[in-house]
Formats: C-alpha cells, sequence, structure tokens
C-alpha cells in the first residue's frame, strides 16, 4: 500500500447531491466534466488556467470547500464568513484523500482577502502582523510567508491580481518549496508567468471543458506573445471608434 500520496488524490461528484444539470455552475463545460468524469489530481502543482467564465475559480472554491477550508480564505477548519456566494457544487463534491498526507490546508483567494484581515484583526489568535497597513501585494506576500510554511493542500485564486512580476516569481519559490515538502497545490490562475513554473500540471479551461496541456500550448500565453510582439495590432481594435 501506498503511504507517500497528495492530500488529494481524486475529486468526484455525489451526484444526488450535485446541482440540478440545467442550473448553474452545472451549465458551465468545465464543471460539467467534473461532474461527468471526475478529476484525478497529480502530486506537486496543477493550475487551472482560462478565460473569466470559464469555470476555473468554481473548481477551486468547490474543492477549497470540500476540503474544509474557508470559501472565503483561511486555514482548514476556518469560521471565516461574511455573504454566502459559493455554488452548490462544494457540498456534492467527495475528495479521495491520500494516505497518510497532512491535513492542514489553506485558502488564498484574491478577491476577499480583505476580509480575512478583518477577521483577524477582529479574532486575534497569534503574531499577525497589522495587514490592512500594508500594501495588497506586501500583505499577500506576508500571508505566503506566514500561512504556506508547512505541507498540506493549497488552494489559490488568482494570486497574481496583488502581485508584481518580481513577486510572482517569489510564489514560484513558495509553491516550490511546498511541494519539496510533500504538500500539494491546485491554483487558478491567468498569470503565464505563474503557469510557467517547472513540473507543474496545466489544465486549460474552456468551451471544450478540461483538458491538459503544455505551458507552450496555452492559449493565454499565444496570446501574450503576440500582444507584446505587436500591441498596436491588438490597441486599434479595442481603441476604435468603429
Amino acid at each position: 500500500m501506498d503511504f507517500d500520496q497528495p492530500p488529494v488524490v481524486r475529486v468526484s461528484v455525489d451526484r444526488s447531491r450535485s446541482p440540478r444539470p440545467d442550473a448553474w455552475p452545472m451549465t458551465v463545460a468545465a464543471v460539467a466534466q467534473l461532474v461527468r468524469d471526475g478529476l484525478d489530481l497529480d502530486p506537486g502543482v496543477t493550475f487551472l488556467v482560462g478565460e473569466n467564465g470559464s469555470g476555473k475559480s468554481t473548481i477551486v472554491e468547490a474543492v477549497a470547500a470540500a476540503y474544509g477550508l474557508g470559501v472565503e480564505g483561511g486555514s482548514t477548519g476556518s469560521r471565516h464568513a461574511t455573504r454566502a456566494t459559493e455554488s452548490a457544487l462544494g457540498r456534492a463534491l467527495h475528495l479521495q484523500r491520500g494516505i497518510g498526507a497532512a491535513r492542514w490546508g489553506f485558502f488564498l483567494r484574491a478577491e476577499t482577502m480583505h476580509g480575512f484581515y478583518s477577521y483577524l484583526e477582529d479574532n486575534p489568535g497569534g503574531q499577525d502582523p497589522a495587514f490592512h497597513e500594508m500594501s495588497h501585494g506586501e500583505s499577500f506576500l506576508e500571508v505566503l510567508r506566514t500561512r504556506f510554511d508547512s505541507p498540506g493542500f493549497y488552494c489559490l485564486d488568482e494570486p497574481e491580481a496583488a502581485l508584481s512580476s518580481s513577486s510572482t516569481l517569489g510564489l514560484i519559490s513558495v509553491l516550490h518549496r511546498i511541494v519539496e515538502d510533500g504538500g500539494q497545490v491546485l491554483c487558478a490562475t491567468h498569470s503565464p508567468v505563474l503557469a510557467a513554473m517547472p513540473g507543474a500540471t496545466i489544465l486549460e479551461v474552456g468551451d471544450w471543458g478540461l483538458r491538459r496541456t503544455t505551458w507552450e500550448e496555452l492559449e493565454l500565453v499565444e496570446h501574450w506573445r503576440a500582444y507584446l510582439d505587436a500591441p498596436g495590432r491588438y490597441l486599434r481594435h479595442v481603441l476604435s471608434d468603429d
């Protein structure tokens, strides 16, 4: 028996508890595929890369909820909550846990971190700094330093939103350390810098659902290369008065 497994081996769905097929988020191709086929999660880092509305954040949120992480950000068993906006998908997911793997986890969600910082201020329990007195990027880096410090399961939703290019490279270093220590990461991202992390699994999310691909084959990378090569070709269209 293999006792050297990642925190989450497979994601499947209890169809008796899943949302109606004609209701959101089941109408999103990637979610429908997850419900139909399930998803095997590789050890290490898995990136979900796709356009807005493709379902990548919905899947990360649902997996985080099924693991017991606060859907608005936080660690295992987090009680931080303001307004419930998450889909019902998380309640229908079943996670096959790795035998002997760590149970610790953390969900870093760019859009709700402000509320998480307020929660920490109102419920002091450690030596946390004054996150609200930092810039958005500085506070993210401090969360990475203080919360991403042990093996476990880490979910991230567009963490690059607050980070410069150099800080994004620093995030890659943090994720590499987590993997070296036996942890596992599931991350939704728009960042070609982050998605270039060596050894990562990349799932491209779109109208087709979920498909494994490489960094070089990502539509995201293709579009960024074309834009940086000749930005005027793109800007003529978006700035046109026609």
